[in-house]
């Protein structure tokens, strides 16, 4: 036994066995379904891991790493200046919190109280979307917001929030998600910024999982939201960028509601190197490579009875392809639900991405897939679907 063999901060061994999900009798899982933040988020990359762990060593003057990561988030992102906060829906909560409350100290720490202050967040309802079950409305509550929404699901129109603005209006709200908001004849961004413009209104923009970390503050939105874990590859975190003075007043919410949302350095220094990690890579080129994944895989997976595979680029656009499963019920001996099902209760469980279940289809989301999960997915449809394990099959013998 030396020195070594003690935890410096408790004084007793902490012995050799690193703690593991097994020792609570909790079981790894493979993702399908991309960077979910019911599975964990995302995994890391050695260099995100090995730079939290750097940052776990040492003690740091926490304001000043603060506002040294916003300015790196700025630089990279065309903004003024960036706040970290641990995730989208936090920064929700903190971008309407600075335009109720701005910097004054009273109003920040009497939040979600708003007093006299404008308060009205106008929203579409088709971007009244939920945070994992959270629904922003709520998180826009903790702000000191009240969320007026506008318009209809299936319909939006500019008079119906332009209308909506009134002297008690602190923003206007815009969900980028085509997963989770609907932009069907909804009112555009350029719009929104343009109503906003005219009444002197901020715009905040919840682009948590857009892979552009540059197109959203260019729009002309006061604040932008981004998640870490989504497309960054980073542990629980994300930030606002945008105007200056509205990322101070972010800032200022440490002081109030956003004191249970700080950021630890170690996460912070994981975000920073994530960000680093992916904006050296050509959006283009990480796209190419993913294709090109996706294509082996569908080849694998079409041979499969009961499945029809092809890939498919994300629906907005987004430069993300996946494998798109049709199942069909009569030769796969069970329907898309059902097969989704099988997957999630064998072991290890495995999670697709079931957005389009309705359909009868289901989807592999290369993100947070790697290569032996990868492996494991076509391993459990091959049992599933032919009827056996352990054999070596047609499928396995054609790679």
């Amino acid at each position: 036994m030396d020195e070594s063999d003690f935890h410096p901060n408790v004084g007793r061994r902490t012995g050799s066995h690193v703690m593991e999900y097994q020792d609570l009798g909790v079981a790894p899982v493979v993702s399908a379904q991309a960077n979910s933040t019911p599975l964990g988020g995302c995994t890391l990359s050695e260099g995100v891991i090995t730079a939290m762990g750097n940052a776990a060593r040492s003690h740091v003057d926490l304001d000043q790493l603060w506002r040294a990561a916003g300015g790196f988030l700025a630089e990279v992102t065309g903004s003024e200046d960036a706040c970290p906060v641990t995730g989208a829906a936090a920064g929700m909560a903190i971008a309407v919190a600075a335009t109720v409350a701005g910097t004054d100290a009273l109003r920040v720490q009497r939040l979600p109280d708003p007093g006299d202050q404008p308060n009205e967040i106008v929203l579409q309802k088709g971007h009244s979307i939920s945070y994992g079950g959270a629904p922003i409305t709520q998180m826009i509550a903790l702000g000191g917001g009240r969320t007026v929404e506008v318009g209809a699901v299936n319909e939006t129109l500019r008079s119906h929030v332009a209308s909506a603005v009134t002297s008690k209006t602190a923003a206007l709200v815009y969900v980028t998600s085509r997963t989770h908001a609907v932009h069907r004849k909804g009112v555009p961004l350029a719009e929104l910024v343009a109503i906003g413009r005219d009444h002197g209104v901020p715009v905040i923009v919840d682009a948590a999982g857009e892979s552009d970390l540059r197109r959203w503050v260019a729009s002309g939105a006061d604040l932008v939201i981004y998640s870490g874990p989504k497309m960054l590859g980073a542990p629980t975190s994300g930030f606002i960028c945008g105007n200056s003075g509205l990322v101070a007043a972010c800032r200022a919410q440490y002081a109030g509601i956003a004191r249970p949302m700080k950021v630890g350095k170690e996460n912070l220094l994981g975000l920073l190197q994530a960000v680093r990690e992916y904006t050296a890579v050509p959006e283009e080129k990480r796209a190419a490579a993913q294709h090109e994944r996706m294509t082996r895989l569908a080849a694998r997976l079409d041979k499969l009875p009961g499945l029809s595979a092809h890939v498919t680029q994300d629906d907005s656009g987004r430069l993300i392809h996946r494998v798109l499963l049709n199942v069909d019920p009569a030769s796969a001996g069970r329907n898309a639900a059902d097969l989704a099902g099988e997957m999630t209760a064998g072991v290890p469980s495995i999670y697709m991405r079931d957005f389009k279940l309705h359909l009868g289809q289901l989807e592999v989301d290369p993100r947070a897939l790697s290569p032996d999960g990868e492996e494991a997915v076509v391993r459990r449809l091959e049992e599933l679907l032919l009827g056996h394990s352990g054999a070596r099959t047609d499928v396995q013998a054609a790679r």
